[in-house]
C-alpha cells in the first residue's frame, strides 16, 4: 500500500515565540532569536549567547501537577503537538484513536535534569534522587507525554540522531503513513539543552560562535566571517494525514510531502565528508524517492550551520547534485535566525518549509555580509524574497555522519 502524504497542521515553540503566527513573522522580517544566555550563569564561558525560548509557561499546556515536574524538552513538544492538532482540526476519539501515531526526534533529552540530579547524589547521596529523574531525561518521554495528552494510540517512537533527528522523524513518520500502518501522525524534532554541560562540551570542541557583544549577528551561515553555531531551543510538530483523510475533513493542506532520503557519510564523528559527498547522496535518494529531477526542485531550507566545514561542503553537495540548476535555486539557512536548535532543527525547518510553500515567502539568511567565496550560490541574504515555490527541499545533517532530506510540494489536485 501506497498512499499520498499531507501535512494538516503545524506548531511551533522557538526562540522568535510562541506559536506559527509569531515565530513565522519574525522570520520573515529577518528577525534574530539569539540573546545572552539566562538558564545559568555563563559569564565564565567562551560563549554566553544561545537561541532561548522566551515567555514560555508550562502551565498553560500541562496540568499544574505535571508542569511543575516536567523537563522543557517535553513540555515544549507537548505545546507544540497541542497548536499542530487543532491547527489541522483533527480530532482523536475512540473510532481512531489506535491509526493516528506519534514520532519525534531529539538528541539529547533532559540533560539540564541529568546536570541537577548528578549534583544532588553526590552532594546528598542516592536516596535524595528524584523517583521522576529516569522517566524525565528520556528521549521518548516527548512523544509518549504527547500520546497521554492527546489521546494517540497508534505506533509510538522516538529517534536520535543528533542534528538529523527532527528530519529522521518526520520522514519516518510519512513512510508509517505511507505503508498503512497509520492513518495520521504527529510528528516533528524538540531540543531544550542550553545548559552549562552542553555548552562546556561544544566549547571544547571550537563549534560554537563567541561573538557575544552582537548576539544577534552572531549566526551567520554561509558568510566570511562566520565563526560556529548558536545553540537554539524548542520544538517544531507538523500533523501527517492521507491526502483522502485531508480532502474528507475538508482540511487545510499546507503541502504534501513526497520524498524522503538518508545516507551515512562513514567518515567521521563530527566533520562532514569530504565534498559533501553523504549530503549529496542523501538529497539524491530524496529525489528518486520523490521521482523528481533536480530541475523541480525551486527552494532548498538548508542546514546551514553557520560553521565552515558544514557550510561549504553543503554548497558543494548542492552542486554535485544540482548541476547547472544549483546556481538558480533559491536556497536559505533559518537557523540565522533561530540558531541551531540540534535534534529540534529539523522540526522547525520542516514547519518553515510547509510554510515557504503554502505563504508563498523565503524567508532569508540574515548576517550575510560577506559571503564566503566558496559559498557562491543564492542564498536569499538579509531580505524574505516573495515566490510561488512549487516544491521544496530541507535537509539536517547530524554528528557521526548521519543526513536526513524531505522533499514538499505544493498541492495539486
Amino acid at each position: 500500500m501506497s498512499r499520498r502524504v499531507v501535512i494538516t497542521g503545524l506548531g511551533l515553540v522557538t526562540p522568535l515565540g510562541i506559536g506559527v503566527d509569531e515565530t513565522w513573522t519574525a522570520l520573515c522580517k529577518g528577525q534574530s532569536g539569539i540573546s545572552e544566555i539566562t538558564r545559568f550563569d555563563a559569564s565564565g564561558f567562551d560563549t554566553r549567547i544561545a537561541g532561548e525560548v522566551k515567555n514560555f509557561l508550562s502551565k498553560d499546556f500541562l496540568s499544574k501537577k505535571e508542569a511543575k515536574r516536567t523537563q522543557l524538552f517535553i513540555a515544549y513538544a507537548v505545546a507544540a503537538s497541542r497548536m499542530a492538532l487543532e491547527d489541522s482540526g483533527l480530532t482523536i476519539d475512540k473510532t481512531n484513536e489506535n491509526r493516528v501515531g506519534v514520532l519525534t526526534g531529539c538528541g539529547l533529552g533532559g540533560l539540564h535534569l541529568l546536570e541537577q540530579t548528578t549534583v544532588v547524589l553526590q552532594e546528598k547521596g542516592p536516596q535524595r534522587v528524584t523517583p521522576f529523574f529516569i522517566p524525565m531525561i528520556i528521549g521518548n518521554m516527548a512523544p509518549g507525554m504527547i500520546s497521554i495528552y492527546l489521546g494517540a494510540k497508534g505506533p509510538n517512537s522516538s529517534i536520535a540522531t543528533a542534528c538529523a533527528s527532527g528530519t529522521h522523524a518526520v520522514g519516518d513518520a510519512f513512510r508509517i503513513i505511507k505503508r498503512g500502518e497509520a492513518d495520521a501522525m504527529i510528528t516533528g524534532g524538540v531540543e531544550s539543552v542550553i545548559t552549562p554541560t552542553c555548552i562546556a562540551g561544544f566549547n571544547a570542541m571550537k563549534a560554537l560562535s563567541t561573538r557575544n557583544d552582537a548576539p544577534e549577528r552572531a549566526s551567520r551561515p554561509f558568510d566570511r566571517d562566520r565563526d560556529g553555531f548558536v545553540i537554539g531551543e524548542g520544538c517544531g510538530i507538523l500533523v501527517l494525514e492521507t491526502l483522502d483523510s485531508a480532502l474528507e475533513r475538508g482540511a487545510r493542506i499546507y503541502a504534501e510531502i513526497c520524498g524522503y532520503g538518508m545516507s551515512g557519510d562513514g567518515f567521521h564523528m563530527a566533520a562532514p565528508a569530504p565534498e559533501g559527498e553523504g549530503a549529496a547522496r542523501c538529497m539524491a535518494a530524496a529525489l528518486s524517492d520523490a521521482q523528481m529531477t533536480g530541475d523541480e526542485i525551486d527552494y532548498i531550507n538548508a542546514h546551514g550551520t553557520s560553521t565552515q566545514l558544514n557550510d561549504v561542503y553543503e554548497t558543494k553537495a548542492i552542486k554535485s547534485v544540482f548541476k547547472e540548476k544549483a546556481s538558480s535555486i533559491a536556497i536559505s539557512s533559518t537557523k540565522s535566525m533561530t540558531g541551531h536548535l540540534l535534534g529540534g532543527a529539523g522540526g522547525i525547518e520542516t514547519v518553515f518549509t510547509a510554510l515557504t510553500i503554502s505563504d508563498g515567502i523565503i524567508p532569508p539568511t540574515i548576517n550575510l555580509d560577506h559571503p564566503d567565496e566558496e559559498c557562491d550560490l543564492d542564498y536569499v541574504p538579509n531580505k524574505a524574497r516573495k515566490m510561488d515555490v512549487k516544491s521544496a527541499m530541507t535537509n539536517s545533517f547530524g554528528f557521526g555522519g548521519t543526513n536526513a532530506t524531505l522533499i514538499l510540494k505544493k498541492y495539486l489536485n
